[in-house]
C-alpha cells in the first residue's frame, strides 16, 4: 500500500518569497516644532538645502551676462519707430553688429573694475561646474576643492558678493568637513552681520548650514550673537537663524550662550560661561547657576531684568520671537525661578503680572517643550478667572493642539484642573470630540480622545509622559477643590454620549483602522450611556458573508486589529500581562454583546469565519461561547443556538481546517 502524501503544515507549503528590497527613504531633515497658530500649509524650516536650490534656480545674477544673448538681441535704437515721420533707411548689419561690440567692451571693461573681478571670474567657471547635479560624487569633489583653492582666503571679502554668495553656498553644501570648517573660520566676526542680511535669504541659510554642519565652530559662532540676542530675535532675518540653533542643533552648553542676554547686563558681564569643563557644566543647569550662592538683591536684580526682557519680546509679538523656544526656555527659567522667592505676596505678584503680559499669545508657545510647561504652570496656579481666559485663547486651535505632541499636554493639564466641568465641556471637550474623524488617525490625535476616557493609562501614555502630566499634581491639590476621580467621571459623561454617536455612524471606516480599532474598544469599554445602538452598528460590520469576494477589501475578521477588538469585546476588557489576566471593565456587559453577536450575526457567518479561508474569527468564537458561559443560566437560550450551529458537520470542519484557535474553539463549544 502506497504511504499516504502528509499535508504540508503552512509553513512548510513551499519556499517564501524573496523579500522586496524597498530602497531606504532619504534622512528627514530636523525642524523646528511648528506653532499651533500657524497655517497648515506653511513648512517651517529656514535651513534647507531645496530652499538654497531654489534661490539657485531663480537667482536673478545681476553681473552675471550671456554674452552670446548679447550679440543676438536687438537693442532699442535698431527697433524702427512705430510712427516714421520721412522714408524708411535701410538697416545697415554692420552698424548693428558694431553697436553691439561697444556694448559689450563697456560691460568687460565695468566688470574688471569691480573688486576681485579676476577672482570671481575664476571662480564661477569652476563652481559652473561643481553644482551640476548629475556629475559622479567623485568628479563633483575634484572641482569644489578647485573653486576652494580659488577662494581660499578670501570668502570673507566676497561672501557679501551676490553672485559670490552662491559659491561659498555651494562649497558649504557639496564639500566635506575640511572645506565647511575653513569656511566657518574664515567667516568668524561677520556672523552677525550675515544673520541680519536683508538683501540675500541665501546668506541666513549659509549661516544656519555652518552651525548645524560645523559642531566644532558651533560655540564660536553662537558667541558673535551675545549682547544682541534679543535685537536679532526681533530681527525679521536673524530671528530665524537663532531659532534654529537652539532648537535643533545647539547642545546645552550652546544655549546657555543665547540664554545669557535674557538675564541681564549684569550677568553678562560678571558670570563665566566658557573657559574649563567644569565651568561649562555649570553654565548648563542655565538661570539656576546664576543665582546659585546670590544674595536677595542681586537675584532680584536678575529675575527683573529677566522680566524686562521677557517683557520686550512679547510686547513685539508680531516679530514672531513669541514662537521660539529660546523665548519660551527663559520664560519657563523665570517662573521656576519664583518659586525660590521668600514672600509669598510678592511671588504671586510676579507670577501674576508675567501671566497677564503673555496670557494673549499662550496659542503661539503651548508646540514646545518648555511652552507647554509655562502655559500647564499657568492653568495650574490661576485662579477661575484666569483658567477662564486662558481656554479662550486656546479655544480656536484645539484641534491642533491635538495633534501636537507639547501642545496635548496643555489641554490635558486643563482637563486635570478647572473644577467648572460644564465650562470644560463647552470650551474643551466639545472642541477635542467634534474632530475625532480628524484625529484618531494618528497617535498624537488617538491620546486626546483617550484622556477623555481613560487618563493616564499605561496602555496609551507613555511612563515620560505620566511623570510630565503628574508634575502639576502638588499644586492642583491646592488650587481645585473637586477630587481627581469626581473630575475624571464628569469629564467621562461629557464626552461619551459624542464618542458613541461618533462610533455609531463611522463605525465601518474606524474598525478598519488599526488605530480606530483601538479608540473604539476604549469608548466600547468605558464610555458611559447606552452603548446598544454602537454595538449593533459593530456588530454589523462582521455580519457580512465570509470570506470577502474583493481582495482588495478583506472581511474585518481577517484584520488582525479588527479580530483584536471584538475579541476584547467579549472578554469584557483588556488582558493584563502583570496579572496575567483580563481586566474587565465596570461598564461594559460582554455578555449581552454576546447575546447581540448571536442574534444579529448569522449562523452561515459565524461557521464559514471558522471553517472557511483562513479561519481566522476561531479565536473570536472562542471568546464568545467564553462570554456566554460566564453568564451561565442567563444566556442559555443563546448558548444552546451557538451549540446547534455547530454540529457535527461544522466540528469536523473546524477540525480539518488550518485555524490556528480550532482547538481552543472546539473546547468551548464542547462546554455549552
Amino acid at each position: 500500500m502506497p504511504a499516504l502524501k502528509k499535508r504540508p503544515a503552512p509553513s512548510q507549503a513551499g519556499p517564501k518569497s524573496k523579500k522586496i528590497q524597498l530602497e531606504k527613504p532619504a534622512k528627514t531633515e530636523k525642524k523646528r516644532s511648528r506653532p499651533v497658530t500657524a497655517p497648515v500649509a506653511v513648512e517651517a524650516s529656514a535651513d534647507s538645502d531645496d530652499d538654497l536650490d531654489d534661490l539657485e534656480a531663480n537667482d536673478d545674477e545681476g553681473e552675471w551676462v550671456d554674452e552670446q544673448a548679447i550679440g543676438d538681441e536687438p537693442m532699442d535704437e535698431d527697433t524702427p519707430d512705430a510712427t516714421p515721420t520721412g522714408p524708411v533707411q535701410p538697416k545697415d548689419p554692420n552698424a548693428s553688429r558694431e553697436s553691439h561690440k561697444v556694448q559689450k567692451a563697456l560691460h568687460e571693461q565695468r566688470r574688471a573694475a569691480k573688486p576681485h573681478s579676476t577672482l570671481l571670474g575664476d571662480a564661477k567657471r569652476v563652481w559652473s561646474l561643481a553644482r551640476q547635479k548629475t556629475i559622479p560624487t567623485a568628479e563633483r569633489q575634484k572641482h569644489i576643492q578647485d573653486l576652494m583653492n580659488v577662494i581660499r582666503g578670501k570668502v570673507k571679502e566676497i561672501v557679501f558678493k551676490h553672485d559670490a554668495s552662491r559659491i561659498v553656498q555651494t562649497v558649504v553644501k557639496y564639500g566635506g568637513q575640511k572645506e565647511r570648517d575653513e569656511i566657518a573660520q574664515e567667516l568668524t566676526g561677520r556672523y552677525k552681520e550675515l544673520a541680519q542680511n536683508k538683501y540675500s535669504k541665501a546668506l541666513k541659510f549659509l549661516v544656519t548650514k555652518l552651525i548645524r554642519l560645523c559642531p566644532a565652530h558651533r560655540a564660536s559662532i553662537l558667541t558673535e550673537f551675545q549682547t544682541n540676542v534679543l535685537r536679532l530675535l526681533l530681527h525679521r532675518e536673524a530671528s530665524s537663524v537663532l531659532a534654529d540653533a537652539f532648537e535643533l542643533y545647539a547642545n546645552a552648553y550652546e544655549r546657555t550662550l543665547l540664554l545669557r542676554d535674557f538675564y541681564g547686563k549684569e550677568t553678562m558681564l560678571f558670570s563665566i560661561t566658557g573657559g574649563s569643563d567644569e565651568e561649562k557644566e555649570r553654565a548648563k543647569k542655565g538661570l539656576r547657576s546664576v543665582l546659585e550662592g546670590a544674595d536677595i538683591e542681586r537675584r532680584r536684580r536678575v529675575l527683573a531684568a529677566l522680566k524686562d526682557n521677557l517683557v520686550t519680546i512679547f510686547n513685539n509679538s508680531d516679530k514672531g520671537a513669541v514662537t521660539h523656544a529660546v523665548v519660551h526656555r527663559a520664560l519657563w527659567e523665570y517662573i521656576s525661578a519664583l518659586a525660590d522667592v521668600p514672600e509669598e505676596a510678592e511671588r504671586d505678584k510676579l507670577r501674576h503680572e508675567m501671566f497677564e503680559t503673555c496670557q494673549d499669545v499662550l496659542a503661539e508657545m503651548v508646540h514646545t517643550k518648555d511652552g507647554s510647561r509655562v502655559a500647564r504652570e499657568f492653568l495650574a496656579v490661576g485662579s477661575a478667572k484666569d483658567r477662564k481666559q486662558i481656554l479662550k485663547v486656546l479655544k480656536p486651535h484645539v484641534e491642533r493642539m491635538c495633534l501636537d505632541d507639547d501642545a496635548q499636554l496643555v489641554l490635558f493639564t486643563a482637563l486635570d484642573v478647572i473644577d467648572d466641568t460644564k465650562l470644560a465641556s463647552k470650551s474643551l471637550i466639545a472642541e477635542i470630540t467634534s474632530p475625532a474623524t480628524n484625529l484618531f488617525v494618528s497617535p498624537q490625535g488617538r491620546r486626546a480622545l483617550f484622556y477623555l476616557l481613560v487618563p493616564r493609562t499605561k496602555r496609551h501614555f507613555t511612563p515620560a509622559q505620566i511623570a510630565s502630566l503628574a508634575e502639576t499634581d502638588e499644586t492642583r491639590s491646592r488650587t481645585s477643590k473637586k477630587a481627581p476621580d469626581v473630575r475624571e467621571d464628569e469629564v467621562r459623561k461629557f464626552a461619551s454620549d459624542a464618542l458613541l454617536s461618533w462610533l455609531e455612524q463611522n463605525t465601518a471606516k474606524i474598525v478598519r483602522e488599526p488605530g480606530g480599532s483601538l479608540v473604539a474598544a476604549e469608548i466600547m469599554l468605558f464610555a458611559d450611556g447606552d452603548k446598544t445602538s454602537a454595538a449593533k452598528a459593530l456588530l454589523r460590520v462582521i455580519a457580512s458573508s465570509y470570506p470577502s469576494t474583493d481582495p482588495a477589501s478583506p472581511h474585518p475578521i481577517d484584520l488582525p486589529h479588527t479580530s483584536r477588538l471584538y475579541k476584547a469585546l467579549l472578554q469584557g476588557g483588556h488582558f493584563s500581562h502583570t496579572s496575567k489576566s483580563v481586566e474587565r471593565a465596570a461598564g461594559w456587559d460582554a455578555g449581552a454583546f454576546a447575546a447581540q453577536f448571536v442574534t444579529l450575526v448569522d449562523k452561515a457567518v459565524t461557521v464559514d469565519m471558522c471553517t472557511q479561508g483562513e479561519g481566522n474569527g476561531a479565536f473570536v468564537v472562542a471568546e464568545l461561547c467564553e462570554a456566554l458561559l460566564r453568564d451561565g443560566e442567563q444566556r442559555a437560550a443563546e448558548m444552546k443556538k451557538v451549540k446547534t450551529w455547530f454540529g457535527e458537520e461544522a466540528r469536523a470542519a473546524v477540525e480539518g481546517g488550518q485555524a490556528k484557535g480550532k482547538k481552543v474553539l472546539l473546547e468551548k463549544i464542547a462546554l455549552l
